[in-house]
């Protein structure tokens, strides 16, 4: 029996990896202590493990014997403690928390989740400290950076896994896979591989996609509409196309949907050409492009009407003027839907603020996709109960692990540390 804990679990989607993990090779699990310090989640735990999790994990004081550590810890007290004090110390962090535990009852090994930015914060230095920290306790630490598209997941999804083992270190044959870049990489990677019967094990979102949804999951008509005509009536073709108002590529902007008041060409042009010319180098080298004048406008949009052309947008709510020099305004919040997925790829990865606004064309309709939907890019079963407010869901699949990427990593994690994990492997 390997007794676990689990630490911010969330809805329990490492939970879910972990004992997937184990029951393939045939061990029973038991968890004696959970933590989720969000209400919500809380309840979604519970409807389906039964048990609900203990909330702050700084007022939990009493902790049972355990064999392994499920954490998918925040890293952002570590911003705040690194002014205060630099990074030789994680007291004032969640991460300490987790230390705390871990030198109290010292368990036979750990895995820790968290975002690809924690291996760059601070220069690594966040990182480095964790490791070093884990690594006084008696542990053994290995890290393995995973897109979650590279083991069957259909969702662009790069997160860091720290696993630990006391006394030895882990031995491991997964490796580092940071996959494909974005959808398009992803179809140009499994056509290539195709050649040479690889990348066996993926998944598209195509695989995910409920065949009847619910009518509260349509577009709107106007918007609908607005897609027609912009498309030619083809939907199909916005497979993989965001809409955005401050960048061009394979983009969809509010001036050429009409979303503030119907633009002609010239006006569609203008707005194109601003956006693609104000990051220009010469104009300054602000990330986000920089507020142009009526005289750096006139010298890459050669119009006699220049300024009655640029008064109407303005009127329009389209770009905005400050100081005599004007910008786009971005209202990319007004867009129902702000990314069309590709069924024949992977998804963007989901984030808890957007993950409503994410949006498919299936079967000749255009919607958001569902919470199921939005479990099954996690990779979460079907028999997983979703939390009935859909608000409450989405913001819980955004925030959510790839549950196969955990089983997979942890089998493998079982399974090539014999010697080391005899205690736990005896007791099946």
């Amino acid at each position: 029996m390997i007794r676990f804990i689990d630490l911010f679990a969330g809805t329990g989607g490492i939970r879910l990896g972990f004992e997937a993990a184990a029951q393939r090779l045939g061990l029973e699990t038991k968890c004696v202590l959970s933590s989720e310090i969000n209400p919500k989640s809380r309840e979604t735990y519970r409807m389906n493990f039964g048990e609900m999790p203990q909330g702050d994990i700084h007022e939990i004081t009493e902790v049972p014997d355990f064999d392994f550590l499920l954490g998918g810890f925040p890293c952002q007290p570590f911003s705040y403690a690194g002014k205060q004090k630099g990074f030789g110390d994680t007291r004032g962090t969640l991460f300490f928390e987790i230390e705390r535990i871990l030198a109290s009852k010292k368990p036979k090994g750990f895995l820790l989740e968290n975002v690809r930015g924690l291996t760059t914060h601070d220069g690594g230095k966040t990182l480095e400290t964790i490791l070093r920290h884990l690594r006084e306790l008696g542990y053994g630490v290995t890290t393995l950076l995973i897109n979650a598209s590279s083991l069957g997941v259909p969702q662009n999804r790069v997160r860091v896994y720290i696993l630990g083992l006391f006394g030895a270190e882990p031995s491991m044959t997964l490796k580092s896979d940071l996959g494909a870049s974005d959808s398009h990489d992803f179809k140009r990677r499994i056509s290539e591989a195709a050649l040479f019967s690889e990348y066996d094990d993926y998944s598209v979102v195509a695989d995910v996609l409920e065949d009847e949804v619910d009518d509260k999951y349509l577009c709107s008509e106007f918007f609908t509409e607005a897609l027609k005509r912009v498309t030619n009536d083809n939907l199909e073709s916005l497979h993989g196309v965001r809409l955005i108002d401050y960048r061009g590529g394979n983009s969809i902007h509010s001036w050429e949907l009409g979303l503030r008041g119907e633009c002609d060409s010239e006006e569609i042009s203008f707005m194109n050409e601003l956006i693609k010319h104000r990051r220009l180098s010469k104009f300054g080298d602000h990330q986000d492009g920089k507020r142009l004048s009526i005289e750096q406008i006139s010298t890459f949009f050669d119009s006699p009407n220049l300024p009655e052309l640029v008064a109407r947008l303005e009127a329009k709510g389209y770009i905005k003027q400050v100081d005599g020099r004007y910008n786009p305004v971005a209202g990319n919040m007004s867009f129902e839907v702000f990314k069309f997925l590709d069924p024949e790829s992977v998804s963007i990865t989901l984030v808890s603020s957007d993950a409503h606004r994410l949006g498919v064309v299936h079967k000749g309709k255009v919607r958001r996709i569902t919470p199921r939907e939005a479990a099954r890019l996690q990779g979460y079963p079907d028999s997983y109960i979703i939390h009935p407010d859909d608000s409450v869901a989405y913001f819980q699949f955004g925030n959510a692990v790839a549950v196969p990427v955990v089983e997979k990593v942890i089998l493998d994690f079982l399974e090539h540390n014999p010697v080391a994990t005899a205690d736990l492997l005896a007791t099946a």
